[in-house]
């Protein structure tokens, strides 16, 4: 796939996430606004960081989504200030693909990591260092949106799957 091609896909899906995203969060006029708030997910991110980007031509973002609520929900989009390209993307037998939403399973979690699924940078307005902070804003189907301050870190770092961060 080429640049062009990309970037006009990316468009396409930002366009639609953001026209779903508008549609999901119009129903204040209707009946079951005083209870939706309760059903509605609360998500919690931990982990996330953003390895020092090589050039200017792209990045990843690796993190965890946590779900304690009993509704399922989807990441739809990521925004940042650092790039107007921001894909997600799996890894399924180790093709990397990008796709319009990730589930993100009630009572439990949706992990972005190294060699799995994560979000991808393109074309980056500038080049962070080790040390910055990078900072997005994930956005869900249900959820209200979460900023999140990626740290980046090492080329080389990869994240410990236990709890101890």
């Amino acid at each position: 796939m080429n640049a062009r091609t990309t970037r006009t896909l990316a468009a396409a899906l930002s366009l639609t996430a953001a026209l779903a995203i508008s549609g999901c969060s119009s129903d204040s006029g209707s009946g079951s606004a005083g209870k939706s708030g309760a059903d509605k997910p609360k998500m919690a991110v931990t982990g996330a960081y953003m390895p020092e980007p090589v050039n200017d031509k792209m990045a990843g973002a690796f993190m965890v989504i946590k779900n304690d609520s009993k509704t399922a929900d989807k990441l739809t989009a990521v925004t940042s200030p650092l790039s107007d390209d921001l894909q997600i993307h799996e890894t399924k037998d180790q093709k990397m693909q990008q796709v319009a939403a990730m589930d993100v399973p009630a009572n439990g979690e949706l992990r972005l990591e190294r060699g799995g699924s994560h979000v991808m940078f393109m074309g980056l307005k500038n080049t962070p260092k080790v040390g910055d902070k990078v900072t997005v804003e994930l956005r869900f189907e249900k959820a209200d949106p979460v900023k999140v301050e990626l740290d980046v870190k090492e080329r080389t770092y990869n994240a410990q799957t236990t709890s101890a961060h």
